[in-house]
């Protein structure tokens, strides 16, 4: 795929636009938005990641709008399983309603630049080594294993990382909200507040969440402009998806198996792939492996909405139409 740096400019300058209206308006006016408000701007922000992959399709070829979409919608299934952490979090530290908003963003902002680094060294690591997608791939296979394993996490399961403990321990702290200020003033000291405390919580959780992400895109294509786009796309409305479908994530019991299945399926695919352009000496002498097929795009694409479509109507149909858990899942 050839892209322009004029493209690549445009590109980021559009999504920073977009981003910094969304900081704006969040700074001006915090509050808990409506569903209307939140449900015209996610409708704008999923209309522009269809218009952009149908663009892709016209002007670049059906093989890289495929892989768009395909990395688009696994990211935006990522995202929205990262939304539940998110959830957890807020009513972990009870932030509130008003303020969640700030918090998302900030969150959003900074999930935006580890990913960015993240595509960065993955695509630097593929150019040189061929051989990183065995790494990818046996990291997705074994996050696919850990995840099912551990199914979706409930609020009484989450455990402040290290880091949160090292800051609440070693930094004096206000337990009083300030809007959405980081540090304020208390008896003549500096200190910081709760925001503080949930942006280090949001953006750990982030860094993780990235580490799955970028191998899981990186086996649907390795064009980096496809990569960072689904990555932005997937990200924009991530805070107006929050407010909209917050009772709804709950519900959503098999998300997490079905994005075990997910991660499971691209690792495999990443390891087929790094047979059929095998350059390690002690795997078949060095050469390919003629056996090892790779899967097509289109392939991918099927197994992703099939898989998506399957996870959220179980997870439906288990929970109800009324919206309540069943016994076994409270």
């Amino acid at each position: 795929m050839d892209v322009s740096p004029l493209t690549w400019w445009l590109t980021i300058g559009i999504t920073s636009a977009v981003l910094l209206v969304d900081i704006v308006v969040i700074g001006r006016r915090p509050h808990e938005p409506s569903r209307k408000e939140v449900s015209v701007a996610l409708g704008v922000f999923v209309g522009m990641a269809v218009a952009f992959g149908i663009g892709v399709w016209f002007f670049a070829g059906h093989q890289y709008g495929t892989e768009f979409f395909a990395g688009w919608l696994t990211e935006y299934s990522l995202s929205v399983d990262n939304l539940f952490i998110f959830l957890i979090i807020m009513n972990k530290f009870a932030v509130p309603k008003q303020l969640q908003q700030s918090a998302l963003l900030v969150g959003i902002v900074l999930a935006l630049i580890m990913r960015g680094i993240f595509i960065a060294v993955g695509a630097a690591a593929i150019n040189e080594f061929s051989w990183v997608f065995y790494l990818f791939g046996a990291f997705l296979i074994y996050t696919a294993v850990k995840l099912a394993r551990e199914g979706q996490e409930d609020e009484q399961d989450f455990e402040e990382n290290r880091l949160i403990k090292f800051v609440e321990r070693r930094f004096p702290a206000t337990a009083e909200w300030h809007g959405s200020k980081i540090l304020t003033h208390e008896n003549g000291k500096r200190v910081i507040t709760p925001m503080f405390i949930v942006i280090i919580a949001l953006g750990t959780t982030d860094l993780l969440f990235a580490l799955d992400s970028i191998p899981a895109i990186y086996g649907l294509t390795s064009e980096p402009y496809i990569v960072l786009t689904a990555n932005i796309f997937a990200l924009m409305g991530l805070r107006q998806l929050y407010f909209l479908i917050g009772g709804l994530l709950e519900r959503l019991v098999y998300l997490s198996y079905g994005l075990a299945f997910l991660l499971g399926f691209i690792g495999v695919k990443l390891v087929l792939h790094a047979l059929h352009e095998n350059e390690l000496p002690f795997i078949n002498g060095g050469e390919p492996v003629g056996w090892a097929p790779d899967v097509p795009i289109w392939v991918s694409l099927g197994v992703i909405i099939g898989t998506l479509v399957i996870t959220t109507v179980a997870s439906l149909m288990k929970t109800g139409l009324s919206g309540r858990k069943p016994a076994d899942q409270v």
